[in-house]
């Protein structure tokens, strides 16, 4: 009996000492659009605290240009073209062709394995049939939309469209929150609060502050400063995902569960400028692009005691990161059945090794490709000649160095084609495809 007692003793305690993992993601959300990012417009104290207690990495990057690409790369760990998932899915529950394809295991399925409670909330994106639901992908508790975008609040629900979809609890319908930021907020407060004796993984991914941003009227009017309409309600929005984000800190603090949580925080993809008013100040370019103010985002990583807080790092890193860092932490085994691309960032922050966890970052979104190595980034775009750019002199991307530095240049177009030899077509038509004999579906711009 006391062998009996005593193993179970030994148990919890590792379990105690397995952390649990935070996994918070933004919409659309600018490079300049937080207090730890320099902006004095957009206050955001629960972010500037999570970056405070951790590390802000200031060469942080996203997989792809926008959103369901990142998230299927972030879930898989592998560039997500290996297995041709490279546009965003069209909203339809019976198409079982449009999302993150079956044969790939997400992180969730990894840590249910290694013992870990799973949840998803907020924005989902990755295939609207129901095989392909986040309850079916390894989150054993779930709340949220499955498109890739909803309304905020004042929606009238329709499950034929889109951005009125149902939100869901495990399944299940339930009413329409007064806000849908902070609905979500209050959702992870709650999951946190529920699993204090076991670690867990929670996905929190919002929405916000992708367009359209619908603050409430108490928000806004805290903004009134800002004459600028859109970003007047694309700042209240992003104060009131802040407050959402705080929700979920608190619950760790206040349950005793702070110093084993790993919380990683980054958006999706760069902001889109005009159709949000987000600012990506002092990068070129917005959303969609492979230039930095695509792909180059707001990232931070915590974890209290285990890695040093307060500080920023340089050396570029990238949200498919997110995978291997998360099985590390959890004690479970790096799958090898398939080419992955994420690297374990743990021992590159508490100095067990040096130097750059990557050696070269890549992205392709149909035919813009791009590369860093270094300070060193190309950038192809069709019928143009490659660009170079020093990023350590020159953020913004202002100046080609292609023809003054043709060996770089050459050597990084070579690596490029290379790693594009590796991937596949996209699998999928994605939004804005012709589908024969659905009238319903025209061509239209995709929204991203």
């Amino acid at each position: 009996m006391v062998f009996a007692w005593l193993i179970a003793a030994v148990t919890v305690a590792a379990e105690a000492r397995r952390p649990n993992v935070l996994l918070i993601v933004s919409d659309d959300q600018g490079y300049a659009d937080a207090g730890f990012q320099g902006s004095k417009e957009i206050p955001t104290p629960q972010l500037d605290r999570l970056a405070k207690s951790g590390v802000r990495f200031t060469s942080g990057y996203v997989t792809h240009p926008f959103c369901s690409p990142t998230r299927a790369g972030l879930m898989t760990g592998r560039y997500q073209q290996r297995f041709g998932h490279e546009r965003n899915p069209f909203y339809d529950p019976s198409d079982h062709t449009e999302g993150l394809p079956l044969a790939e295991t997400l992180l969730p399925a990894h840590l249910v394995r290694a013992g870990y409670t799973t949840g998803w909330i907020g924005k989902w994106h990755l295939g609207a049939a129901p095989e392909f639901a986040p309850g079916k992908r390894g989150f054993q508790e779930t709340f949220g939309f499955i498109g890739g975008g909803h309304k905020f609040r004042d929606w009238k629900t329709n499950a034929a469209v889109e951005y009125t979809v149902p939100v869901e609890r495990n399944g299940v319908a339930v009413e329409p929150p007064e806000h849908l930021t902070t609905a979500l907020g209050q959702e992870a407060a709650a999951f946190v609060r529920r699993h204090t004796g076991e670690p867990w993984f929670l996905y929190l991914a919002f929405n916000a502050p992708h367009s359209p941003n619908e603050p409430t009227p108490e928000r806004l009017a805290r903004f009134a400063a800002i004459a600028d309409p859109k970003r007047r309600a694309y700042a209240a929005q992003m104060s009131l995902m802040d407050d959402a984000i705080g929700d979920a800190l608190g619950a760790l603090r206040e349950s005793g569960q702070a110093e084993r949580t790993l919380v990683f925080f980054f958006s999706d993809n760069g902001g889109p400028l005009g159709p949000n008013g987000s600012v990506n100040t002092p990068l070129r370019a917005a959303k969609g692009t492979v230039y930095e103010g695509g792909v180059r985002v707001p990232f931070l990583i915590s974890w209290p005691g285990r890695i040093a807080a307060g500080g920023t790092d340089d050396r570029p890193v990238s949200s498919v990161d997110v995978f291997a860092t998360a099985l590390a932490a959890a004690g479970a085994p790096m799958p090898t059945d398939k080419s992955y691309d994420s690297v374990n960032l743990l021992p590159y922050l508490t100095g067990e090794k040096a130097g750059a966890p990557h050696e070269r970052l890549f992205w392709r979104s149909g035919q813009l490709r791009a590369v860093r190595e270094g300070r060193w980034k190309l950038v192809h775009l069709p019928k143009q000649a490659p660009e170079l750019y020093d990023l350590s002199a020159d953020l913004a991307e202002t100046t080609d160095l292609a023809a003054k530095h043709p060996a770089d240049a050459a050597r990084l177009g070579a690596a490029l084609e290379a790693w594009d030899r590796e991937l596949i077509e996209p699998v999928f038509a994605g939004l804005g495809a012709e589908r024969p004999g659905q009238p319903n579906r025209k061509t239209k711009k995709p929204k991203q």
